[in-house]
């Protein structure tokens, strides 16, 4: 009886100390991510801490590491289908009326590309990504780190409460949820079998460009992408002009109804869709507003050794709250960032 009576102390006291620790956790998150309150999540990092604006960007160094270095993996040879050419020359990039004048999308400015490139018609799919690991034995950051965060409504209504893993303050429908990768994006029982068409996720900064490399490719600076965006537009707000639903037609995957609680799925999708749907723009190049969000070359401006622009929105967009699937609008993560709404598309200098 001693014996039980003391294992059951011993049980009653690492269940305390554990009780403490998942406290000193959640206090931890609350205190760091009230900026995250009046923003959508869009650039939560790995830690599940929303990104600070301005010069106030301190992101938390814990994950801050290089993994398969440069040149591990030998190039392809590169070839330019499913590439468009797009001509250098001079653009508007930018607005004088941003939404979100914290992700300095303004003002508008003339910008010279110098030089012509091609450009993905498609961002990168499940099955290309899925290619590229079976060549070189590639492991992402979100197999090597463990886990990745997935929006809420992916899971089984039922199951939303029973994961104890942290989620993101201010943004809670983001749940950093273990064994989550790019090919398993809901957990580990989720396949992308079905999804082999649809843009590969959970994959980082670092992933993406290792990826590119590969192909003899890179990703796109921000003002190429903007360029390749706007498909010789003026000042539109989208790839196809001013209009979200030109002749009743939805030409891009957003939410649809009161985010966070409600998608219709009007557009014919809740998640992602595949990478050929949708009408392209006039530069032949679909999904560049909705869909994913996705990765381009260049630094964060307040945050440049550790932070990526990203562009293009993603399915979880909505006007109300994140009005971001916009040519001019923009955003960013961590370089080691990973979440079921970020993806990327290569580009490739004309040798």
């Amino acid at each position: 009886m001693l014996l039980i009576s003391q294992l059951s102390f011993i049980y009653k006291f690492i269940r305390f100390l554990y009780t403490m620790y998942l406290f000193k956790v959640i206090l931890t998150f609350v205190l760091s991510c009230s900026p995250c309150l009046s923003d959508c999540g869009c650039n939560i990092n790995r830690n599940g801490q929303c990104n600070k604006e301005e010069n106030e960007i301190k992101p938390h160094n814990k994950y801050g590491r290089e993994i398969n270095s440069n040149g591990e993996f030998s190039k392809m040879n590169f070839e330019t289908s499913n590439m468009v050419l797009i001509k250098h020359g001079i653009f508007e990039m930018g607005t004088n009326k941003p939404m979100f004048v914290s992700d300095m999308e303004g003002p508008a400015r003339n910008i010279s590309i110098k030089k012509d490139f091609y450009l993905d018609i498609f961002e990168v799919s499940n099955e290309n990504f899925y290619d590229f690991v079976r060549m070189t034995g590639y492991k992402s950051e979100a197999e090597i780190f463990g886990d990745s965060f997935i929006f809420e409504m992916s899971l089984a209504e039922n199951q939303r409460d029973s994961y104890e893993d942290v989620r993101a303050v201010g943004a809670p429908w983001w749940i950093k949820l273990k064994g989550v990768t790019w090919k398993h994006p809901e957990g580990p029982d989720s396949t992308i079998e079905d999804r082999m068409s649809h843009p590969v996720v959970h994959v980082s900064w670092n992933d993406a460009k290792t990826y590119c490399q590969h192909l003899g490719k890179r990703l796109p600076t921000e003002a190429e992408w903007e360029m390749a965006c706007r498909g010789g537009l003026k000042q539109k707000l989208y790839p196809w002009g001013n209009k979200l639903n030109p002749n009743n037609q939805h030409w891009a995957n957003i939410w649809q109804g009161e985010f966070p609680k409600t998608n219709t799925g009007e557009d014919g999708y809740i998640f992602t869709n595949p990478v050929n749907e949708f009408p392209p723009n006039k530069f032949g190049l679909y999904n560049m507003a909705g869909n994913v969000w996705e990765w381009t070359e260049d630094d964060w401006q307040t945050d440049p050794e550790n932070s990526k622009v990203k562009k293009g929105g993603s399915f979880l967009c909505h006007e109300s709250y994140c009005w971001r699937y916009r040519c001019a609008a923009r955003s960013f993560n961590t370089k080691d960032s990973t979440a079921a709404n970020l993806g990327f598309r290569c580009a490739k200098d004309i040798s």
